[in-house]
């Protein structure tokens, strides 16, 4: 009976060692991770945004407008109603004068502007303004503040070369400018004035009244009103009347 008992607790020594043999043979389970919301939007975002890659901090090209466009032009436009500003570019004018009167003519000579006051003045040819002003420019610039001091005048303005002898010889000239006024127009508009005795007639009529009422009052008293300002509707009834 003893032997019997001590086989039987080998036999369950056996299993129980094999059991433990095969359980250990298994890789272990991984354990569950909890992610966080935050770092689920991390993960999708980064899913969804594409990586850009490396960047690139290569210095951009600054585009700049040229100093000059090889041509020639003078330019003037009114300032205010007392100054006129002028820029110029020379390119062809330069080469004809020093091809005509030499490289050294051009190095004597100094630069001037004329502005002309040409107010009333039609086809104005260099010789028909009213009265001209010599302003002698520095160096070799190509923009200038001019003071006139009259307002609601008409300027032009020619670019030359003065000569050691007085002698002005042209190169450019440029557009016509107006200055504007220094005080109120005194320029009336007898419409605007009808229609401030309409709107002062309007006042007049009482409040509560229905439509068509004021719409007789309306046509009654503007039938001293010049033609074409009124609508079709009273225009239509005037010619009838008359």
């Amino acid at each position: 009976m003893t032997a019997l008992i001590w086989v039987i607790i080998g036999l369950l020594a056996l299993v129980a060692g094999i059991f433990l043999l095969i359980r250990k043979g298994k890789a272990p389970e991984p354990a569950a991770q909890t992610i966080s919301p935050r770092e689920f939007d991390l993960e999708f975002a980064r899913e969804i945004v594409p990586d850009p890659g490396p960047v690139s901090w290569a210095p951009h090209h600054v585009l700049e407008l040229p100093r000059s466009y090889g041509q020639d032009r003078l330019v003037l436009m009114a300032r205010d109603p007392f100054w006129l500003y002028a820029y110029w570019e020379i390119a062809a004018a330069k080469e004809n004068f020093q091809a005509g009167r030499g490289r050294k003519a051009w190095q004597v000579s100094r630069p001037v502007l004329r502005v002309y006051d040409v107010t009333g003045v039609e086809g104005f040819n260099g010789g028909n303004a009213n009265s001209y002003v010599d302003i002698p420019l520095s160096g070799e610039g190509d923009n200038w503040h001019i003071e006139v001091g009259i307002p609601d005048r008409t300027y032009c303005v020619d670019l030359g070369r003065l000569m050691p002898n007085g002698e002005f010889v042209f190169l450019l000239r440029s557009n016509t400018v107006t200055t504007p006024r220094a005080t109120l127009s005194d320029r009336l508009d007898e419409e605007w004035m009808w229609i401030e005795d309409i709107y002062r007639s309007l006042t007049r009529i009482q409040f509560g009244t229905s439509s068509p009422l004021v719409i007789e009052q309306v046509k009654e008293r503007m039938g001293a009103g010049p033609l074409g300002i009124s609508s079709p509707e009273m225009v239509i009834e005037r010619r009838r009347e008359n």
